[in-house]
Formats: C-alpha cells, structure tokens, sequence
C-alpha cells in the first residue's frame, strides 16, 4: 500500500499520509499551514482518523499545520526530540516507533540538513524529509546543518535500508514523485561513489541563496506553527496577538499572575478532553465549544462573566492554542480583558502517557499536573 502523496506548490513540500486499512487511523507527515483544508479535506475523503501529526524536522521553508491539524482532528502532534520543537506533545529519539492502529512507523535520526532531523520507516517505504532527496540530499549550510552528518545519515543509515525501499522526498522541484534507495546508492549525483570528502566539496560548493521564509517559518515550526517572540523575557506575541484580543502569554507569565491574584485561568476545552486529558488544578472549566459536531457552548458567555467579575484579567487555554485564541476575542467583544496563553496543554513525553496509559499530563514547562 502507497502513501497519499500531497504536494504544496509555493515551498515543493510533499506531505504524506499513511494509515492502517483496519482501523483508518491515520498519520500526517510535514504538512503545511497553507493546505489545512486540502488536508481536513483528504482524510474525510479516505473516511481517515488522524492520530499523529508529525514532522521530519524544523522546517524553513514552509509553516506547518500541526498545531491546527491537532485542534481540528484530535490528533497528537510529534517531532524529533533533538529539534527542540517543545510543544509537541511527543518527542521521538532514533528507534523509537508510532502505532496508529495496527501499523507501525519507525523513526530514523538522520542529521545532517538540521542536527535533529529525522526519517521514518514503514512497510517497505521511508520518508526522508530533507536529508536524502531523488538524485540529491538537503542542504546542510544553515540551521545546525552538518556535510558530516548527512554524509553519515545517507550512507550508514538510509542506504543500509533493502534496495527496494521506497523513497519519499520532502521536497522535488522537477516533477518527480519517488525513488528507491538503490537508485539512490547507485545513481545519487551528490553522494553516490563519493568519499566523504569528496561528499563535503560538493556541498560547499552548492552556495545556495537563503530560503525566503526562513526567519519566520523557522520560530513558527519551533512552537507547531506560531511565530512568536521573548519581549522582556516574559511576553510572547504571535501575529493574532493583534486581532481582537489582549494579546497572547507564555505559561510563565499566566501562571504568575494567576498566583498574584490578578487573572483567572480559564480551561476552553471541551469536557471529554479534560477527562481524558487531564485537568488544570484551579482552573475554571468552560468549554468554547462542545461535543457532538463542536457547538458552541451556549453558557460561555454568561461564564466568562462570572469569571471577570472581581476586575481580574482572564488568561485562557486549550490543547494546542486555537481556540482559545477564539475564545479570547469573544471574551474581548463583551468588554473583558483576555489573553491566549501559548504552547496549550498535551501530554509529558516523559512519560508513558502518548502510549495510551494516563498519568504524567502538563501545562507545558509548568506545575499544572496530574500523575
């Protein structure tokens, strides 16, 4: 069985879908922000439920959908551990695997493009992001990039992999759809037959001009697709800050105002996440929008009120930080002060808790927990 192969035209990303015939649970790999309908719209289509949303590395090139594709899927988001992509609720180290249904993926450090890029290998395909391309590899200038690296990612591990593995690029700016990792081996115009020194020339000899999104899409994938920036060490602001509402905190901030007294954390998930999730000790729970079919919760409103009536700001969250962006521009048309908190609330990857035993769930970087 193929992957859904999807290509975005403006970066010549391809993102991929896998999923188990049995179940049609459902992982996405490297998608982009500007093709969420395409996506949503795919996997309705193949009658898919999307368990992962998961990334080869920090991307500079493009945005990713991650962050959106978990609020509107109930999917979990997952990156390599070494990329420092911290809101992602799980981070992979080499060998470790995802199931979704009765597949299995197995991800496979590849560095070289960016320190923690990954790969990963599933029934006879790999997907290899930007480290081993059809008749190239990525770059390896800029963002932790290492000739060094890749040179060992490609000939130590991706083409250790049997001869009829499938490749599946991250990107391909000709047209080309796949390849097989010994085409690869044999035929590779950077790294075929090359020594690694051989393997550092070429590259450096590549003098490739920056990616033009680079400064805002790297700090965007870094936060699952939200740039955003330190202001006074304490305050961050991402472009919807400006849009209807207070502004948008990091957990730091949020968690000290509310210990002086001077907000109210407000929890807009709905109640079902909250059960299984987890619950935000001192939180009030008030749901922007509710199962079946995510209506809006008629009381939310008259709660949001209730909740700003001492004068106190209200500092809102949810699971990844959608809707209470949402959430704090209503808040914001019926004249009360509201902040989006950022980086929302998923599980600890350090726990067993992403392999479907509870326990071990955080507000990211914050004491908000419960074993």
């Amino acid at each position: 069985m193929n992957p859904i192969q999807l290509f975005d035209p403006a970066s010549s990303t391809y993102t991929y879908v896998v999923w188990c015939p049995h179940t049609r649970e459902a992982v996405i790999i490297d998608p982009v922000d500007q093709q969420l309908d395409r996506d949503l719209a795919t996997l309705r289509h193949h009658g898919l439920k999307l368990v992962w949303a998961l990334e080869t590395h920090a991307h500079a090139d493009h945005i990713t959908s991650a962050g959106l594709l978990v609020e509107h899927t109930g999917a979990r988001s997952v990156a390599p551990a070494a990329c420092g992509i911290q809101t992602a609720a799980v981070q992979l180290n080499h060998g470790d695997t995802l199931s979704f249904g009765q597949e299995t993926l197995q991800a496979l450090h590849t560095p070289g493009h960016t320190a923690g890029s990954m790969s990963y290998h599933w029934q006879g395909h790999v997907f290899t992001g930007d480290c081993l391309l059809i008749n190239g590899c990525g770059r390896t200038d800029f963002q932790s990039g290492s000739a060094e690296a890749m040179y060992h990612s490609l000939t130590h591990i991706l083409f250790t992999l049997p001869d009829d593995t499938v490749v599946w690029p991250g990107h391909d700016y000709q047209g080309r759809t796949h390849s097989s990792i010994g085409h690869e081996r044999q035929h590779n115009a950077r790294v075929a037959g090359k020594t690694l020194a051989e393997f550092q020339a070429v590259m450096a000899a590549l003098q490739l001009p920056p990616p033009a999104r680079l400064h805002e899409a790297v700090p965007a994938n870094l936060s699952s697709g939200r740039v955003r920036h330190d202001l006074d060490g304490a305050l961050l602001l991402a472009p919807r800050a400006a849009a209807g509402y207070a502004g948008d905190v990091s957990p730091q901030l949020a968690w000290q105002w509310v210990q002086a007294g001077e907000a109210v954390l407000v929890d807009v998930r709905t109640d079902a996440e909250r059960e299984w999730v987890g619950f935000v000790p001192g939180a009030l729970p008030l749901a922007w929008k509710q199962w079946p079919g995510m209506a809006m919760n008629p009381g939310f409103d008259e709660g949001l009120r209730l909740a700003a009536a001492q004068g106190q700001k209200l500092v809102l969250l949810c699971r990844s930080g959608v809707r209470s962006v949402a959430a704090a521009k209503r808040a914001t048309e019926l004249g009360l002060p509201a902040y989006n908190i950022l980086e929302g609330f998923e599980g600890d990857p350090d726990t067993q808790a992403h392999r479907g035993q509870r326990g071990g769930w955080r507000f990211h970087g914050l004491p908000w927990r419960q074993n």
